[in-house]
């Protein structure tokens, strides 16, 4: 297990010279300098984070609590928690999130679609 300076963690590092083909499911903390075709998805506790970085791509659907994301995802992802996308992210696919934060420059060819929170959040239904 590796330990970020911002406290998160990273159970799952994958360099840039990674190329998977098939689906992936990890617990805990991934990191993607890589390539990744087929679906990502947490399982486990629910608190799993991603981070793409700018060299990271996934050609698939994304299933994770927490997306950092500054490198490219083709294929819709799903948040419960907490989706950032810094200046090189790069969406085509709709985003469905619990929390959002954009950062100028990033681009989504698809829709937004926030989740509910919970049973009492009535802002917006779940897909």
């Amino acid at each position: 297990m590796f330990q970020r300076d911002s406290g998160s963690r990273i159970d799952t590092l994958l360099d840039r010279s990674v190329r998977i083909h098939g689906d992936v499911e990890f617990e805990g903390g991934m990191h993607l300098d890589g390539q990744i075709v087929g679906h990502v998805r947490e399982v486990g506790q629910g608190n799993g984070s991603l981070t793409v970085s700018e060299t990271g791509a996934i050609e698939g659907p994304v299933q994770v609590s927490n997306v950092d994301l500054h490198g490219t995802v083709r294929g819709d992802i799903v948040a419960r928690g907490r989706v950032v996308l810094g200046p090189t992210a790069r969406v085509a696919g709709d985003v469905h999130y619990g929390v959002i934060e954009m950062t100028l420059g990033a681009q989504i060819t698809g829709s937004l679609v926030r989740l509910a929170a919970g049973p009492d959040d009535k802002a917006a239904p779940a897909p």
